[in-house]
């Protein structure tokens, strides 16, 4: 079976809201994939990880905490089971995201290198679990090493060219991850591998193609947890490009189906301040971030206060923000664009460039590129900002806040026809991009003009 990804993007990407639409990237792969898990603790433990990968509230019936304390009373008799331990170490490293705790990955790491020692040959499990890991705290170069060394024990695993496509999108590899793709899609064509699919076409600006992919996943998901997943970003593709309505539609769908799935809450609060319904936006994201500390959601909500002039709400949502990076940081996550552009809008300038140009060394993908970008013109070095920019936006990815980043560059360059142009791109694309920096656009824009 043949899909998009088989072709090559050209020369010219989003993490997940402005600078956060590249969790999809990042996130698609799920810990306890089909094939990769096979130690069977809890029978739905693995089927509900995109679930957890969005950020679904824990609960007591939640399948994958069911999935952790099985395994873990099994190791209590049975210390030396490698294959469980492989086990468990993924289910940490999806723990980590479903709860936005860092303090899994020590943990993940601790019992994924002690499968490795008790079984070193063919142990793709657990190395499998490693490069998830190492995605998960953006350490790119060793995922995909962990991702081949996994692929050359079993070469027949979809889930593994899904960590390996992962590794190649966020090293800018654009090419060699639309090939892993659909290596997954040849494979087992099925909602993994065809949101990844959707993914790819995403990046080269291919929104059409990106949506059908998207749509065959919903059609092929396998449950509720499935299905929230796809509606999610089903709703991602719409808002990205300027039609909250229809994101407000697939939320509210995907929320009747899997009312736990809290990333569909955020998405629903996105929509709602884009519709101007910002006091059920706040609501929204408020419960989102009381079950969920997301720094995404976090970022959102403070961002959403400070449009509204709630300027010690904001503050407030802020020094959690920088708390959670701190914490990640302590856990061996490395900080990239998200916390560089953080920095560059709402704290230390100097640190956000630190941050950035450290950044585009571990994480050479489009969002870094526009955050080092913005880093730059904040600092007053714009020339060399403009290059970053045009590397951001090199893959023709459709994306209004790196177009925005752009024209405000050019403007300080003085070039205004060129501000024209990228403000008035950014705003086709999606007009609502951020409640803070869509209005300085039509502002400045309209100063241009």
């Amino acid at each position: 079976m043949t899909t998009s990804p088989r072709r090559r993007p050209s020369r010219r990407r989003t993490v997940l809201a402005a600078g956060f639409t590249t969790a999809l990237g990042v996130g698609l792969f799920l810990a306890g994939g089909v094939g990769l898990a096979p130690w069977p603790a809890a029978p739905t433990g693995h089927g509900a990880a995109p679930a957890a990968e969005a950020g679904a509230a824990a609960s007591p019936a939640d399948p994958l905490a069911a999935d952790i304390t099985g395994i873990q009373t099994h190791l209590r008799q049975t210390p030396d089971d490698a294959v469980a331990l492989a086990t468990l170490g993924l289910d940490y490293v999806q723990q980590a995201k479903a709860t936005a705790d860092p303090t899994y990955y020590p943990k993940a790491e601790g019992v994924l290198k002690r499968s490795l020692a008790l079984q070193s040959a063919g142990n793709f499990t657990a190395m499998g679990g490693m490069a998830a890991l190492e995605a998960g705290r953006h350490h790119f170069t060793q995922a995909l090493t962990w991702s081949q060394r996994a692929l050359a024990a079993n070469p027949y695993n979809s889930s593994l060219y899904g960590t390996l496509a992962d590794a190649y999108t966020q090293l800018g590899r654009y090419s060699d991850a639309a090939d892993a793709v659909q290596h997954m899609v040849d494979i087992r064509p099925g909602s993994p591998s065809l949101s990844r699919a959707s993914y790819v076409a995403e990046l080269n600006g291919d929104i059409p193609t990106a949506r059908t992919d998207m749509q065959r996943a919903l059609d092929d998901s396998a449950g509720p947890a499935d299905q929230a997943f796809a509606y999610y970003y089903l709703g991602e593709l719409a808002f990205n490009n300027g039609d909250p309505a229809t994101e407000l539609h697939q939320a509210e769908t995907g929320l009747r189906i899997a009312p736990t799935y809290t990333a569909l809450l955020q998405a629903k609060a996105r929509a709602e301040t884009a519709l101007g319904k910002t006091g059920a936006a706040i609501t929204d994201l408020t419960e989102a971030v009381g079950r969920v500390p997301q720094p995404e959601y976090i970022l959102q909500l403070g961002e959403l206060y400070q449009s509204l002039g709630r300027t010690r709400q904001a503050e407030q949502q802020y020094q959690v923000f920088r708390a959670e990076q701190k914490l990640f940081s302590t856990n061996g996550v490395a900080l990239d664009s998200d916390a560089a552009l953080f920095e560059a809008d709402h704290g230390n300038a100097a640190q956000a460039l630190t941050i950035a140009r450290q950044g585009i060394k571990t994480r050479p993908f489009m969002d870094t590129y526009d955050a080092l970008a913005w880093a730059l013109h904040v600092n007053g070095q714009d020339t060399e900002a403009l290059a970053e920019s045009d590397q951001a936006l090199a893959q023709g990815t459709r994306n209004a806040l790196f177009h925005y980043h752009r024209a405000m560059i050019h403007r300080s360059l003085g070039d205004n026809a060129s501000a024209r142009d990228d403000l008035t791109q950014a705003l086709a694309i999606n007009s609502h991009f951020s409640p803070l920096l869509a209005p300085k656009a039509r502002a400045a824009l309209a100063t241009l003009k």
